[in-house]
């Protein structure tokens, strides 16, 4: 359960630490004293979402603190021991809000994500807003709401795996089948796609030697001229490289007599000169191999033609030509194998769709049966909360197409009848605000008593009530609070008797910026509470003697501490 609360720099509260305690709480106090705001803080530490707005007036940054006690809360426990943030059992929760908007968030003083920080939120704290009857009116609450009363969820994610599996299979299935009517058409642009692409010859493909042996062929004659003109120079001239090398050689061979140092010099024209002749030699060998080939050279103008005018219907570079052949290659495979494939996975989808119904159909078993047990205790518990002649109903309904569908075959709607010879109708077609907001908190009443979260958080949900129900609603706020933590924010005197707790949020205009601060009331400082909410303005001696009384008998009540 939470057992600490520290808020800094958070709108109007400048400075708060707040002990909480196990059994139910109230928060009161004034209209527009702050009591949304501390709300508002436990939603942003659980992981709602953040702005700047939330960062009071010349402060860089708002920090929320909360301390949990995880001894009653063994899904939290598991759940930071799976995620490597276990920490000797306890469980810190921190949440910065900077001037910029942007937030940060801590668990046991580790930076996590924002999806991490709601994941752990929901094995610790449950929140009912004041608007939850709004949301009672979507289909897909109804159906959440008896899931969870039913314990089908984990029923509920194998029918949506099966679900799924299903889909993914059909959905090939439909897409092979679908292409099928087209298939001889497609298979003979693709025989014939490849064949163009085979009289290439792609096995060992390259366009840049393909490019280069016509380059050369195409220059031959100026590669033949100019080769033998550079022999002559090299060798065979009267005037080449090699006499000339060979009479300096000569001469300076004659001086080394009298200067010794330049046989080193003689020694580097005795190498050119021999690699002058071994480089003519190799030349001459070179244009002496080389033939004219006139057919081989249009051979290859065709290929290249034939290439780039491939290359530009499959809108690819010409060395990818071959991954072009291997890919359509690989489709008509595949469409020639298709009927083969298809056939697989028409069985497939046949045992696929047997398992969806076989889970579905034992969800739907098990949702007629939550929701007969539902029903009758929500029509119990809202005949207490002043609809005497009030009927409520769960209709559970099969689908009437046989097409699989998500959350499983089954239409789930909460119906109501107000009054005795009416047939049950929609929520939203008969309730009104009041017994709208009955119905919503008999529902969140009854589907909490089973849940393993320790901490409820009841935002203002008895609004719209009154008098002796007011009362009844208090008392079975208490009786939730058995065992775990309840903090409810009220207006009503009857409910905020009821509790084990009264915290009092007071707003403080003395500084130039408004602040509100909470503290926790005193038996007599109860009464007065008490007996402000009753009374308003003018309290009298009647309205004090009349909360000692509520209080009195809300302390007398067998539902305790």
């Amino acid at each position: 359960m939470l057992v600490n609360l520290t808020i800094n720099d958070l709108a109007v509260v400048k400075s708060l630490d707040l002990e909480l305690a196990q059994g139910m709480s109230v928060l009161t106090g004034e209209t527009g004293a702050g009591k949304s705001i501390l709300l508002t803080a436990l939603g942003l530490a659980l992981g709602d979402r953040a702005d700047s707005g939330y960062v009071r007036p010349d402060a860089k940054r708002a920090e929320i603190n909360l301390t949990f006690d995880l001894s009653d809360a063994p899904n939290a426990q598991q759940w930071l021991v799976d995620n490597e943030l276990d920490d000797d059992g306890q469980c810190l929760i921190r949440r910065v809000v900077n001037q910029d908007g942007r937030s940060k968030a801590y668990i046991n003083n580790t930076p996590v994500t924002l999806q991490a920080l709601q994941s752990l939120s929901e094995t610790l704290v449950e929140i009912h807003g004041q608007h939850a009857h709004l949301s009672l009116l979507n289909p897909d609450q109804q159906r959440r709401l008896l899931d969870v009363y039913g314990k089908n969820l984990a029923l509920l994610e194998q029918t949506n795996a099966s679900y799924k599996n299903w889909q993914h299979t059909h959905k090939e299935l439909t897409s092979l089948q679908k292409a099928s009517k087209d298939q001889g058409e497609r298979e003979e642009l693709l025989r014939y796609q490849i064949e163009e692409l085979q009289q290439l010859d792609l096995r060992d493909f390259s366009y840049a030697a393909l490019s280069e042996e016509h380059s050369k062929l195409a220059n031959l004659g100026q590669i033949l001229s100019s080769g033998q003109a550079q022999v002559e120079s090299l060798y065979e001239g009267d005037v080449s490289v090699a006499s000339l090398l060979n009479g300096c050689l000569r001469e300076l061979t004659d001086l080394a007599r009298f200067a010794p140092e330049l046989s080193e010099i003689c020694a580097l024209l005795s190498e050119a000169r021999i690699q002058s002749e071994e480089a003519a030699l190799q030349l001459r060998r070179f244009l002496e191999a080389q033939q004219a080939d006139p057919v081989h050279l249009d051979e290859l103008e065709t290929q290249i033609g034939v290439v780039q005018s491939l290359s530009r219907k499959h809108h690819v570079l010409p060395d990818e030509l071959p991954d072009v052949l291997a890919k359509l290659s690989n489709e008509l495979d595949n469409l020639t194998h298709s009927s083969e494939r298809i056939d697989a996975l028409s069985l497939a989808c046949e045992k696929l769709l047997d398992d969806y119904r076989q889970l579905a159909s034992d969800l739907s078993a098990r949702r007629i049966a939550a929701a007969a047990e539902l029903q009758r205790h929500i029509s119990a518990m809202i005949k207490e909360l002043g609809m005497p002649q009030g009927e409520f109903l769960v209709a559970v309904t099969a689908l009437e197409s046989d097409v699989p569908k998500l959350n499983g075959n089954d239409k789930i709607e909460f119906l109501v009848s107000a009054n005795p010879g009416l047939p049950p109708k929609p929520l939203a077609k008969v309730a009104s605000g009041g017994e709208l907001s009955r119905i919503s908190l008999a529902i969140q009443v009854t589907t909490s008593n089973d849940k393993t979260t320790p901490t409820m958080i009841f935002d203002e949900v008895d609004s719209g009530i009154g008098g002796g129900i007011a009362e009844i609603v208090g008392q079975k706020l208490r009786a939730l609070s058995l065992g775990r933590q309840v903090l409810c924010v009220t207006h009503l005197p009857q409910v905020a008797a009821q509790a084990h707790w009264h915290l009092y949020v007071q707003k403080n205009q003395q500084t130039d910026i408004t602040s509100s601060g909470v503290r926790l009331l005193a038996d007599a400082e109860r009464v007065e509470e008490v007996a402000r909410m009753l009374g308003g303005v003018n309290i009298t001696a009647n309205t004090l003697a009349h909360a000692e009384e509520m209080l009195a008998q809300a302390l007398a009540d067998p539902v305790g501490h």
